[in-house]
Parts: structure tokens; sequence; C-alpha cells
């Protein structure tokens, strides 16, 4: 008998677990504008997802519809989310203008970072906050350490 593997295949070590109010909406949403491909969606009570998986990239995200007697509520909820997401895409502009275009609200606009990432963030349509960046520049640490203090003021 094979052991089982005690993280499976195919998994990170941690993966975001996002509750939705709306949880069919926020795959096409997340498909769409963050090329997410959809792993598996499995059904729950009164037409809700009670489970779904989503592969950005080489991650992997878990949601669900909000059950509240579960205490699985999602940011719109609860007044906001302490909590925001961050993820590397090709093309920063042109992945934060999609998900404007299909309903996210922009939070900071996409700029040129002293770190050498290109980044912007929105809140999506169901209340979670996410940070898209493009890495465009690798900076060596003595550079790193000038441009934070002119960020800082100093």
């Amino acid at each position: 008998m094979a052991a089982v593997r005690p993280i499976p295949e195919g998994y990170p070590r941690v993966i975001p677990y996002l509750a939705i109010d709306g949880a069919a909406g926020a795959i096409d949403f997340y498909t769409t504008v963050l090329d997410a491909k959809e792993r598996m969606r499995m059904p729950g009570p009164e037409g809700k997802i009670g489970h779904a998986e989503l592969e950005i990239g080489e991650s992997v995200i878990m949601l669900s519809d909000e059950f509240p007697d579960m205490r699985n509520r999602g940011p719109k909820s609860v007044g906001g989310s302490p909590v925001s997401i961050m993820v590397y895409v090709e093309d920063v502009d042109a992945t934060f203008a999609k998900a404007l275009e299909k309903g996210a609200t922009e939070l900071r606009a996409v700029e040129n970072q002293f770190y050498g990432d290109r980044t912007g963030s929105f809140e999506d349509p169901f209340g979670h906050l996410w940070h898209i960046a493009t890495h465009v520049e690798d900076v060596p640490p003595e550079e790193m350490d000038k441009r934070m203090a002119q960020q800082m003021g100093g």
C-alpha cells in the first residue's frame, strides 16, 4: 500500500480560502481578469457553490459561497476585508484595466515602485482586496536602501 502524502500533489502549503456572496460570479471574474483556471466546483445547498478551486499560475485559491450558519462570511457581510491577496501578472496595466472594466474598484492606481515592481490595487466586486504587480526592474540591495530612504522622506 502506497503511503499517503501529507501535502497532496498539486497543492501548495498555503492556500487562501475566500468566502463570497456570489461565488459563481467571482469565479467568472477571476477567470476573466486573472486568467485563473477552474480546477473543480462542488455544489452546495440551494444552488450555491459548496467548494471550488482555481489555479492562478502555480498557485491555488479555494472559495465557496457564504454559509453564515457555518461562520463562513464574505467581506461585504462583515464590513470589509482585513486581508489582501498579492498576484504577479504578465501585464499589470492590462490586468488592472480588465479588472476595472469587469466591476472592480480602484484602490491604488498602477505605478512603478522603488523596489522594482509596477503595482496597482483594487477591490473586486465581491469585496476582496487584490494587489497585482509585474516585476519591471531588478534593484540591487544598496539601491533599494537608497530608494527606500528617499521614499520615506529621508
